[in-house]
């Protein structure tokens, strides 16, 4: 059987592991939580970001097509003609570097330079073209190699003819592409397999990643694309958990402390009683008790013994004491009456055959006791003669006399066990006046070995003698005890000599044998 400190340390290791997993386990869902809720941020921001920039280029793109309408109709027109329009459309188009007219391939009027004679495909050798084209492009006549974006818009079925608008997109992506470090470091348009990147000038190919990824949006009214460039939402949240750790250990120690209270009951040994009892764990056993001279068995002693499951036997000596140090004494105490009135046909139907069941001297306090016995006892008017035994190592002043005689009026009898250990006082015993005393082992196993010890065993049994009290032998081991305390009187003996503990069910087929030995 284990021990108390074993147990107790066990149940404190344990509780600590739970704590300390708790901890444990609120600090990795804080971190995680933390790197889920700033990761999906970041993803939002770069959303925002390409989102915002899609929307504000194509806000400003949208006046240039629906001024499509009003410029396809110069085409043709001689540009003297046409050349005041031009510049007042150019100039009511903020974003727009220049118009210009082509007819039959030849960019012939221009809303900067006016009358020109110049093929457009030496200026952008991809036009003309037969449908609209958006196209990244170099300047080769106002501000040379800078980036422009052209908007093309054929006004005849061949192509040949049509209106070119000039962009200064350097401007707009200044404006809009405009990097967020660190989760954007760089942001681009793209148009076909042209790219412009914030600051830099027009490329066939972005540049190649470098642990970075890329988010790109596109357009959903003209043909282009944004695309953000960064260290990636997650790698930036990993980065920066770090930072939360702090917060975090901060919210894991409280929470493990919160466990640490949490679980003072149900991590404990006193809960894990309550949970013996709920289950019925507890084991009834009984001791007998022979009649010095005569060997034969007059009564019992109910022991308690528990069976537990989770940690194998417990002994008595473990559990009782902590039962009484959480007040589950009273429980375990009641536990142990209706439990053998209930195997009560386990023992011999005779009103001089007396059952001894162990109680703390507290539990006769306020009546508790009584309240018990009459639920489970006296209310059943069992044949066999009950003893309380009272334990003299508690303190004896917890006792209520006015219960002992309540008892006494019920015809229960009262027995101080363990007697000698304790401070009892002539005074007390006449205010109790027990009808047994019940002499301590550690007396019996000095007899002959210990001269003290075995002078104050016959001090004790002449007061009983003196006080007409019964004396019962406790620990009997060896034929010499015995003989001893039969040649001084004492009236019942008990201990290993005749029988070690048994289960209450054992009982008969032992009583059985006894008889028959005895015969």
């Amino acid at each position: 059987m284990q021990t108390a400190q074993q147990i107790i340390k066990s149940y404190r290791r344990k509780r600590i592991i739970v704590c300390v997993s708790v901890a444990f386990a609120a600090l990795m869902t804080t971190l995680f939580v933390r790197f889920i809720s700033e990761r999906n941020f970041n993803q939002q921001q770069v959303v925002t970001f390409t989102t915002h920039a899609v929307q504000a280029l194509e806000k400003l793109l949208l006046p240039l097509e629906q001024k499509r309408d009003a410029l396809l109709p110069l085409v043709g027109l001689p540009c003297a003609s046409v050349h005041l329009m031009l510049r007042k459309q150019a100039a009511s188009l903020q974003t727009v570097r220049s118009i210009g007219l082509v007819k039959d391939g030849v960019l012939y009027c221009s809303s900067i330079f006016g009358a020109r004679d110049v093929p457009i495909h030496q200026l952008q050798p991809a036009l003309p073209a037969t449908r609209s084209l958006m196209l990244l492009s170099t300047d080769h006549s106002l501000l040379k190699n800078t980036p422009v974006m052209i908007m093309w818009y054929p006004a005849s079925a061949d192509g040949q003819s049509g209106v070119m608008q000039v962009i200064n997109i350097a401007l707009l992506t200044s404006l809009i592409l405009e990097p967020d470090a660190p989760l954007i470091t760089a942001a681009s348009l793209s148009v076909g397999d042209r790219h412009l990147e914030y600051g830099k000038r027009v490329k066939p190919v972005l540049p190649q990643l470098n642990r970075q990824v890329r988010y790109q949006r596109a357009s959903s009214h003209f043909p282009f694309t944004i695309t953000a460039t960064g260290p990636g939402a997650a790698a930036l949240a990993l980065k920066h958990l770090p930072s939360q750790l702090p917060l975090a250990l901060i919210l894991s120690l409280l929470i493990g402390y919160i466990a640490w209270l949490a679980t003072a009951n149900r991590m404990s040994f006193s809960w894990e009683i309550n949970l013996g009892l709920a289950a019925g764990e507890f084991e009834l056993f009984c001791q007998p008790l022979v009649d010095a001279n005569s060997k034969r068995c007059t009564g019992v002693e109910i022991l308690l013994r528990w069976n537990n499951p989770r940690q194998g036997w417990i002994s008595p000596e473990v559990f009782i004491p902590i039962a009484e140090k959480h007040d589950l004494i009273a429980p375990l105490t009641r536990y142990v009456i209706a439990q053998t009135h209930s195997q009560l046909g386990m023992f011999p139907a005779d009103p001089d055959f007396h059952i001894g069941i162990n109680v703390a001297p507290g539990h006769l306090r306020h009546g508790e006791l009584f309240r018990d016995l009459n639920h489970y006892w006296f209310s059943k008017h069992p044949p066999q003669q009950l003893v309380i035994e009272l334990t003299e190592r508690d303190a004896l002043l917890d006792v209520d006399y006015r219960m002992v005689r309540e008892l006494h009026r019920k015809g229960a009898k009262i027995a101080i066990d363990d007697f000698g250990t304790g401070n009892s006082t002539l005074s007390r015993l006449e205010m109790l006046r027990p009808d047994v005393l019940k002499i301590d082992k550690s007396f019996i196993t000095a007899i002959g070995t210990d001269a003290v010890n075995s002078t104050v065993t016959d001090m004790i049994i002449a007061l009983g003698q003196r006080l007409r009290i019964v004396l019962v032998a406790e620990g009997v081991e060896t034929p010499r005890q015995a003989q001893h305390l039969r040649e001084r009187g004492v009236h019942l003996l008990q201990g290993f000599l005749y029988a070690r503990p048994m289960p209450v069910t054992a009982f008969p087929r032992w009583l059985a044998e006894q008889a028959h030995a005895n015969s």
